[in-house]
């Protein structure tokens, strides 16, 4: 052993490994076979714990503190049922490439692979999580807990990111061992790009005339870097999603997906970076016939660290690099050679006013968004939930600021909202934190109003209770006939719920009230519900603007 070794049990080991990688909170549940990793967490100083009410909160709120923070989030849960109660945050953490880290136990290191019916035993955890994850492992030598948790955030964080999990077994777990304490896992600078290509791509850029720059989720961290190339090509600049804010909405590059799509016939060329450019080759296309590549519209440059990308979708140029350095070396090639129309700033202006007056028919969703929007700080936090509000802000909530607008993505998750707020809550303390929540949605995740209040997280969740599941009641009456099943809800009295569990309670029918109500318990940064009742089936649907 090294002079560095200490006499510690295996859970400590892992807590102190975690530490050493930057982990300062860790969300979970305790339990049998990671009692030692919770008692770690107590004595020691400069890591704390966030109790959940069931282990999929724990899950999402990793989630949300990493999506708020781009740094790993760190979440312990028992083996078996536990973790797989986490596995719809697990893919969503997935699909929305976020880095989040998973520890858990196993059975006693003699009944591994026995069958013999241990608690919380499945029949291979590792290889189970492993179709989830980008890397999972378990940790058998206790000796090896430093590397292997670097080997977990080297996995989580280089290349595309994503979540990983490390499982270490009920004995070894809990019995004391000589451990080296090492050093954390070093992050790499990010390769350079291949100049052939990006010398392709300004031959590309030189002959066009209406450039459009779509980015997405790798690019949260690239936001002075894509606005410079823009500048460079006077480029509209959108998202869908997890891309919102990088450049804001109110700059005059900045447009919604509403407003992209109205310059979308007349672009020539479009630059994704960190995008799977899911809005113009499935949803302004055919979202039931897979392509490998565009069928027809502007010519395709693509930005993206993962090469296997450059395969699932084909550009006509292919630039695998990091979204910042990739921007940067475009914008140094194509500097002087750039052709900036004024027209363009007209355009896209013209564009931002249509769009504007196209959406404005759906009702009452953007009144109140407009009302969150005017509310909510600058760089506030929107957490958006799978509702028809949800819906109608991928388009009609303005961002402004990286990382403020937390999406679950494509995985499309019920129940992500609240739980994920939480952790955001917990990375950004001094930031106000709103998550918007269909009734049926927010039920999935409610027990963690206990958790709120408990650990004192002031997110504000707003539950607009239709009393039914709106999506699928609209879908329903229009595409079979109207028969209904399981889509109308008997709803607990939320305001009743609220109050139950401690938050500050509100309940508003107008968004004038929502206004009050909501300016009001950001000034009490306490965790608060605030119920927007809303007559069944009156939402207008947002789906034009989503899918054609």
């Amino acid at each position: 052993m090294s002079d560095q070794s200490q006499r510690m049990s295996g859970g400590e080991a892992m807590i102190r490994a975690a530490m050493a990688n930057g982990i300062d909170t860790v969300f979970g549940i305790p339990g049998a076979q990671i009692y030692p990793l919770f008692d770690a967490i107590h004595r020691l100083s400069g890591i704390k714990a966030v109790i959940s009410r069931h282990e999929q909160g724990a899950g999402y709120m990793a989630m949300g503190y990493a999506k708020a923070t781009g740094k790993p989030g760190a979440f312990a849960v028992v083996p078996g049922p536990g973790v797989l109660n986490t596995t719809a945050a697990l893919c969503t953490a997935w699909g929305c490439n976020t880095p989040v880290y998973c520890m858990t136990g196993q059975v006693p290191s003699t009944f591994l692979g026995s069958g013999r019916g241990h608690l919380h035993e499945l029949p291979d955890q590792r290889a189970t999580l492993t179709t989830l994850l980008k890397w999972a492992d378990r940790i058998d030598d206790p000796a090896d807990t430093q590397a292997l948790t670097n080997k977990a955030f080297e996995q989580m964080l280089s290349g595309r990111p994503g979540p990983v999990a490390l499982e270490m077994c009920w004995d070894t777990m809990a019995k004391e061992w000589e451990v080296d304490v090492g050093c954390g896992y070093q992050t790499l600078d990010p390769a350079e790009p291949d100049m052939n290509q990006i010398d392709k791509a300004v031959k590309l850029l030189k002959g066009a005339k209406n450039t459009m720059i779509m980015v997405g989720g790798g690019a949260q961290h690239a936001s002075a870097e894509v606005l410079n190339l823009a500048k460079l090509l006077n480029a509209p600049v959108t998202a869908f999603r997890s891309g919102r804010g990088i450049v804001s909405e109110d700059h005059e590059l900045g447009l919604s997906i509403a407003a992209a799509r109205l310059l979308w016939e007349e672009t020539d060329v479009l630059i994704g970076i960190g995008s799977r450019l899911e809005m113009q080759y499935m949803r302004w296309g055919d979202m039931n016939i897979y392509h490998d590549r565009p069928q027809s519209g502007p010519r395709l440059i693509r930005i993206d660290i993962d090469p296997e990308e450059m395969d699932r979708f084909k550009p006509d140029v292919g630039i695998i690099a990091d979204a910042a350095v990739g921007a940067l070396s475009l914008a140094d090639r194509i500097a002087s050679v750039a052709s900036r129309s004024k027209d363009n700033l007209k355009r896209i202006s013209k564009a931002k006013i249509e769009s504007r007056n196209h959406i404005r028919n759906i009702q009452p969703q953007l009144a109140y968004l407009d009302v969150i929007r005017d509310v909510l700080p600058r760089d506030g936090y929107f957490v958006e939930e799978i509702c028809q509000v949800g819906f109608t802000s991928y388009f009609g909530f303005p961002v402004y600021e990286p990382r403020t607008y937390v999406t679950c993505g494509f995985q499309g998750t019920l129940g992500f909202g609240l739980p994920t707020a939480l952790g955001v809550k917990v990375a950004a303390p001094k930031k106000v934190v709103v998550s918007i929540n269909g009734d049926g949605g927010f039920m999935y995740c409610m027990p963690e109003l206990a958790t709120a209040v408990q650990h004192n997280i002031g997110v504000i969740a707003i539950v607009f209770n239709n009393n039914a599941f709106g999506n699928v009641r609209r879908d329903q009456l229009t595409q079979f006939k109207g028969r209904l099943i399981g889509a109308d809800l008997v709803n607990p009295d939320f305001v009743k719920l609220a109050d139950s569990f401690g938050a500050r309670p509100y309940r508003v029918r107008a968004p004038d009230e929502l206004r009050t109500a909501l300016s009001k318990a950001i000034d009490e940064d306490a965790p608060a519900l605030i119920e927007v009742v809303c007559k069944r089936g009156s939402e207008a649907s947002p789906w034009k603007f989503i899918l054609e």
